[in-house]
């Protein structure tokens, strides 16, 4: 592997670049990534309509010129359990028509305090509508992939670091109600000012956050490989653009009320600050405290895709679209039916053939090599006579742990058949998707699991299907 891989490797990625080039995508393919064979492929951002479309073709030329370099190119999320899953971190930011970055910060207080606003209504917007997010990067590769191997977690957390973290409290704590003297206004332009500063040392030390602030952008982790990211970027600009305009009519309120507009902002930016303080989060998005920490913060854990795209079923979603003039609640209805059908197909086409694979293929072997460890006995026992047990007990042992195998394959096999056949019958395809998510999914893993198994028994030359080593480093 280490002596032919990387040279052919490497061609392939010169002639991707190249070929993203001529089409006019600026890109680089920047190193290796965890898992054999996994490597970043980071473009030049742009414009996000743009961008996404380019996002599209790269794939597009990927996997063409894979073909020409005798590879095969994977873009499911999560193809190898135990082994790191695929992604793409949507860089997101915000820019006025004359290409001023609104989330990053100046060199006085006025352009500090445009910067905390956009930055503070988008994590409240994350905070109000963290299951359409979450409903946007739903897919079956994504089910594998998120919570496992360096991927997020399900659930929705915003990470900002903790000096950013300090400061929005210091500011929760510092905005003061009624009319601000000239002294809180000094304080809190003293506090403001340092957010060039805190900047500077914001680095994002922490890769399990699936949606993180990274200097003068956030950072959606938590896309899937084979997504196409207009959905994710369509859903990250509607919520913020509607927390936008909630500020704008919350201020101007304040302001009709008799506070001055820069009293104003700061007051809603400190009740925002507040609301939203349970959807920033610092530490391991992986453990298990994290889990039992976001119920208790009231934080959605949509562990699979039919629960996370009924979240665009919610009559409060569907006025939401409507009202930014986004999708009608005809148009959204028919992106959830469409969605729900594409991952029941994936999900009966994995029923499929891992049933046949199992029946006509695995269980077969099997059985063949444990007829070999029986002839093989039965020779020893013609050959040695009553002498032959000291020979062959490992043989006995290797015949038992294969027969139990083979046995326990056949009976969950038997039930993942039973289990996907009243799945079927179900009267909607929301019903139909739930059923395969929690009921004949399981059962599915645990066939894999045992396939697994018995891959780690057979020899080596009688196993028909590339081993799970030499599709990974030897072939």
């Amino acid at each position: 592997y280490f002596g032919t891989i990387p040279a052919r490797a490497t061609a392939f990625m010169k002639e991707f670049e190249m070929e993203s080039h001529k089409l006019g995508i600026p890109v680089t393919t920047r190193h290796n990534e965890v898992a054999p064979n996994q490597f970043e492929c980071a473009p030049v951002f742009e414009e996000a309509n743009l961008a996404n479309d380019h996002n599209l073709l790269l794939m597009e030329v990927m996997e063409q010129v894979a073909r020409r370099h005798n590879f095969k190119l994977l873009l499911h999320e999560k193809p190898y359990p135990g082994l790191n899953g695929s992604g793409k971190h949507n860089n997101w930011s915000l820019g006025t028509n004359t290409g001023v970055n609104l989330l990053k910060p100046g060199n006085n207080p006025k352009t500090n305090l445009r910067f905390l606003t956009f930055f503070v209504n988008t994590l409240a917007a994350l905070h109000k509508h963290a299951d359409i997010v979450r409903a946007a990067i739903a897919s079956v590769g994504n089910d594998h992939r998120l919570g496992a191997n360096e991927a997020p977690p399900a659930i929705i957390s915003a990470f900002i670091g903790s000096q950013l973290s300090e400061l929005l409290d210091a500011l929760e704590t510092s905005i003061k109600a009624g009319k601000l003297t000239p002294e809180d206004k000094t304080a809190l332009k003293l506090e403001i000012g340092r957010i060039p500063e805190v900047l500077l040392d914001n680095t994002d030390r922490n890769r399990t956050s699936p949606f993180a602030f990274t200097g003068n952008k956030f950072e959606l982790r938590a896309v899937g490989s084979t997504a196409n990211c207009a959905v994710s970027m369509t859903v990250l600009n509607t919520i913020v653009s509607e927390q936008l305009r909630s500020f704008k009519e919350e201020v101007d309120q304040r302001i009709e009320s008799g506070d001055k507009k820069d009293d104003a902002i700061l007051k809603e930016l400190q009740k925002l600050i507040a609301q939203s303080k349970s959807i920033r989060f610092e530490g391991n998005g992986y453990s298990d405290e994290w889990v039992v920490e976001a119920k208790k913060r009231g934080l959605s854990n949509l562990r699979n895709t039919p629960e996370a795209l009924n979240v665009l079923n919610r009559t409060e979603v569907q006025e939401l679209f409507e009202r930014m003039g986004v999708l009608s609640k005809e148009e959204l209805g028919a992106r959830v039916e469409v969605d729900l059908e594409n991952y029941i197909l994936k999900r009966q086409i994995e029923y499929r053939v891992l049933l046949d694979m199992s029946r006509s293929t695995i269980l077969p072997a099997a059985i063949r090599y444990q007829s070999g460890l029986l002839s093989n006995v039965e020779q020893l026992n013609n050959v040695m006579g009553k002498d032959a047990s000291k020979f062959s007990s490992a043989q006995l042992d290797m015949i038992k742990s294969a027969g139990t195998a083979i046995q326990a394959l056949h009976l969950t096999a038997l039930k993942m058949e039973e289990v996907h056949d009243k799945a079927e019958g179900a009267k909607s395809a929301l019903a139909k998707a739930r059923d395969y998510a929690e009921k004949v999914v399981p059962c599915m893993e645990a066939v894999a699991e045992q396939c697994a198994e018995l891959e780690m028994m057979v020899d080596d030359s009688q196993w028909p299907l590339p081993k799970f080593t030499e599709l990974l480093f030897t072939r």
